[in-house]
């Protein structure tokens, strides 16, 4: 349950701030909450493997965006922005995990965050603000993928010590 709340927290943070303060935030945002988004995705998809795991995490996407919305009504693109996003990269991520499924689990959510950390970034702006703005989805990719590596190795790390 801690990371699930920690999941919703982290996407519901960032989407407010990209709504307050627009395209600059979005790499800043990459880097902490949806670098440890798409790494606690990844735990999550382990403990929720089977039948109830596409369920689990359409809701969980779901219920973050509709979370950022109630918390602040102008945020109604960057919700939508980060629904799409969060739906569409999450299936690639959930594919390319569950596809290297035979390699060590530091190699599963570097290797699936890159996935999905691809689409993300091209994805989100794009709704969010209404276009594609190449410096923001270069800077929220690399962001995204960095921010992976750190919080997976915090998070295995945990894992590993509890």
């Amino acid at each position: 349950m801690f990371l699930v709340g920690l999941y919703l927290a982290a996407i519901v943070a960032a989407n407010l701030s990209v709504a307050l303060f627009g395209p600059a935030s979005t790499i800043i945002n990459a880097f902490l909450f949806i670098g440890l988004d798409i790494t606690t995705r990844d735990a999550l998809h382990e403990r929720w493997q089977g039948r109830k795991l596409w369920l689990n995490m359409g809701l969980l996407v779901l219920v973050g965006s509709i979370l950022s919305y109630i918390m602040y009504r102008e945020a109604a693109q960057v919700a939508l922005a980060s629904f799409v996003a969060f739906a569409l990269s999450g299936i690639v991520d959930t594919v390319v995990y569950h596809l290297m499924r035979r390699y060590p689990r530091f190699v599963k959510v570097n290797g699936s965050n890159v996935a999905s950390a691809a689409i993300d970034s091209v994805t989100f702006p794009t709704i969010a603000f209404g276009m594609f703005i190449p410096w923001v989805v270069a800077g929220q990719f690399l962001a995204k993928v960095l921010g992976g590596y750190v919080w997976s190795l915090l998070l295995i790390r945990k894992r590993e010590r509890a």
